[in-house]
């Protein structure tokens, strides 16, 4: 097997971002882009203009930015990077989910394939990470979850959380003082017309923004029928 192709670290950090913001709107905004990485317009367009002539990213202006094959095969290697290093770093170490995205941040871009390979091995192959992402798999591809954002779920609806995003550890602390982990069995009571929710946990009540509520994903549990 040839060994996968290198890049800096800010590379690395673009690819990853617009392949994180395709999942939600496909080609990714620039200004998304921008807002997700704390960058300037300018900084972002002369880097996605330099990602365009290094063909990983295809690029229209004012209609976004697209990764290539090859753009989207090294944002892959390196977002398996970072999930398995949470993982072990969790598993393993001790860390809490709340605690662990910054210090994967950092060594990602540093460990070898070699390296995350075998902490993969030392684990059992994890399909998913701590925060319930799907680890991509040594040959760059990766399993498509069907989860729905809370804010889309009917009120009144039983659902078991199966994924929740990890890049702010001040909400994942918050949601664990509620009680709110994987697989966690709660209720949804109300939707309000702006997205936030009321939610029930152990009997307990709880309120959620938006933007803190379409971060969690999760599967309805189905009606027992009589």
């Amino acid at each position: 097997m040839t060994a996968p192709e290198t890049h800096s670290r800010a590379v690395e950090d673009y690819l990853k971002a617009i392949y994180k913001l395709e999942d939600v709107s496909a080609p990714a905004a620039t200004s998304d882009l921008a807002d997700r990485l704390g960058r300037s317009a300018a900084s972002v367009t002369n880097m996605v203009k330099s990602l365009a002539e290094q063909d990983l990213v295809r690029h229209v202006p004012y209609h976004g930015v697209r990764l290539s094959a090859a753009g989207r095969k090294a944002a892959l290697r390196i977002i398996r990077r970072h999930r398995i290093i949470e993982t072990y770093l969790i598993e393993r170490l001790g860390y809490s989910w709340d605690g662990v995205h910054p210090e994967a941040e950092r060594l990602e871009h540093a460990a070898s394939d070699d390296l995350v390979d075998r902490m993969a091995h030392a684990m059992g192959d994890p399909e998913t990470d701590p925060h319930g992402s799907p680890i991509p798999a040594r040959d760059g591809s990766i399993v498509r979850f069907d989860f729905e954002p809370l804010t889309q779920v009917a009120p009144g609806t039983t659902v078991i959380v199966r994924q929740v995003a990890d890049h702010d550890g001040d909400r994942l602390r918050r949601l664990s003082a509620m009680g709110l982990s994987l697989d966690t069995s709660m209720e949804l009571l109300t939707v309000d017309e702006a997205g936030d929710c009321r939610i029930r946990i152990d009997g307990v009540e709880h309120d959620l923004e938006s933007d803190l509520a379409a971060d969690i994903y999760v599967e309805p549990i189905p009606l027992e029928r009589s």
